[in-house]
């Protein structure tokens, strides 16, 4: 079975090309699928009914199967545990924000490689990678969801289980696919993308001339304690890593973002705090400070709002801006890879 949002527009052109259609008929095809977002194959009523038929028995329109749907008590965040063609699970979130934002945050693998001690995926260890099509439709559902609703997908997050940039080249075309103006046309600065600090994709990702905002998952300013937390530290120590973002900060002229899991009691203290202070100083980026989310598998936890509020004020004494990202979904389990461990433990699927 062909995977239909798997295929660019030129990969749809020859299809049909190849079925004796039209290129007209693949822009209207693409159409259906990124700016009606139809449910069926049935729904595409510009396309003849022969190529329709031939489409439902050639090809796959949905690669996702929804299993479980949770909504969180605050009203603003849903998460969708989905099943691959193949069983595997990945999970999607959808955040909704006082100002109107409208964010997904999508897979990019099921599982992960990376092993951070304190993600629910990393400890899960890693299966494969996702494809294009199936990175794509966690996007289209989520705006098929809003839009029934009256609402627009604003912004995408690629933050969910997996490394993004050990999937390079899917993810790529990913964000080619969202931003363009006949695709699902979402801003490339309405796009972020989270690594644990693979060295020479961020080299390469900084050749890229994209205006997709970076964000680095750092937790720790000396190589024993990160190392101690992500593995990929050993292999790409922080000057290393450092070096990467001042070269693509100065080949992009984009703000780094790094975000900084808060643990009670290891490196949400005033000593650390410093430390990231110093090693950040003078760097174009921002820190986001994130309250750790607890898993099962790991027995950190968050801090206290004070222990923040004093961390974010040693980084204001560096002149390094940073947030509090607040807290979401807790009781749908929202954090990367949580509802799929707990569904996997209690034998659902």
């Amino acid at each position: 079975m062909i995977r239909l949002y798997d295929l660019s527009l030129d990969d749809m052109i020859a299809l049909l090309a190849s079925w004796e259609q039209p290129a007209y008929r693949a822009r209207q095809l693409w159409h259906w699928l990124y700016s009606q977002k139809v449910a069926a194959i049935a729904q595409m009523t510009t396309l003849p009914t022969e190529l329709r038929d031939r489409l439902v028995a050639e090809t796959c329109l949905h690669s996702l199967e929804p299993i479980k749907v949770l909504h969180s008590s605050d009203g603003l965040t849903i998460k969708w545990l989905l099943r691959l063609t193949d069983g595997q699970l990945i999970e999607t979130v959808l955040m909704g924000y006082a100002d109107g934002r409208r964010t997904a945050c999508i897979s990019s693998q099921a599982g992960c490689a990376m092993g951070c001690v304190f993600c629910a995926t990393g400890q899960m260890g890693f299966s494969r990678h996702l494809s294009v099509g199936e990175i794509v439709e966690q996007v289209i559902l989520v705006s098929r969801w809003l839009e029934e609703l009256g609402e627009r997908l604003s912004n995408v997050v690629l933050m969910g289980m997996g490394e993004p940039l050990h999937n390079y080249e899917a993810v790529l075309e990913v964000i080619r696919r969202l931003n363009q103006p006949e695709g699902l046309n979402i801003g490339q600065r309405h796009i972020t993308l989270s690594t644990v600090g693979l060295v020479p994709q961020i080299r390469r990702f900084a050749e890229e001339n994209l205006q997709v905002k970076l964000a680095i998952s750092l937790h720790a300013a000396t190589d024993a304690e990160r190392s101690a937390l992500l593995p990929v530290n050993r292999r790409w120590p922080l000057q290393e890593l450092l070096a990467a973002c001042r070269t693509y900060i100065e080949k992009s002229g984009r703000r780094i973002t790094f975000e900084w899991a808060l643990i009670s009691g290891e490196n949400d203290t005033a000593e650390q705090a410093h430390a990231l202070g110093s090693l950040l100083q003078g760097l174009l980026c921002h820190v986001n400070l994130i309250p750790l989310n607890p898993t099962s598998g790991y027995a950190g936890a968050p801090p206290d709002h004070a222990r923040v509020a004093a961390f974010q004020a040693i980084l204001g004494q560096y002149g390094i801006g940073s947030t509090v990202r607040v807290r979401r979904g807790i009781d749908i389990n929202a954090g990367c890879g949580q509802l799929k461990a707990e569904a996997l433990q209690s034998g659902e699927t």
